[in-house]
């Protein structure tokens, strides 16, 4: 059951690491993962200013939370991302591409104005369809 990504010259090219529209069959086990923020196991924040290495923590949360359920990020069909600043658009990004490979999840992006900590400068939450063995 691999995902797909759906596109169409009806709607503008993702400029992103991001699919217009993905695609998985109804089989499998539909996993959601809550929004993982840049916090390490130990609790604390890795790369406090830094949106680079928060992406990168964000991100390596979301391959553990996948895999425990026994899926990889290849199974993340969609993803939503909350910034605490759009102009960091472009590295959180090129840390992205680093971790979803192509077909690419969709994928929302929007700048909010607080998060849960002031540390916090990206969270992400995800859905993943793994199928079943």
């Amino acid at each position: 059951m691999p995902k797909r990504e759906v596109s169409t010259d009806l709607l503008r090219k993702p400029v992103g690491n991001f699919s217009q529209a993905t695609m998985v069959e109804a089989e499998g086990r539909l996993v959601f993962i809550s929004g993982m923020t840049a916090r390490r196991p130990d609790g604390s924040i890795a790369g406090v200013g830094d949106i680079t290495a928060q992406t990168k923590q964000v991100c390596e949360n979301i391959k553990a939370a996948v895999e425990a359920a026994g899926g990889t990020l290849d199974h993340v069909c969609r993803v939503d991302v909350y910034v605490r600043n759009m102009e960091h658009f472009e590295a959180i990004h090129a840390v992205r591409r680093q971790y979803f490979k192509p077909p690419l999840p969709a994928s929302t992006m929007v700048e909010v104005t607080k998060m849960v900590s002031p540390e916090y400068l990206i969270e992400i939450n995800a859905i993943a369809v793994i199928p079943n063995k």
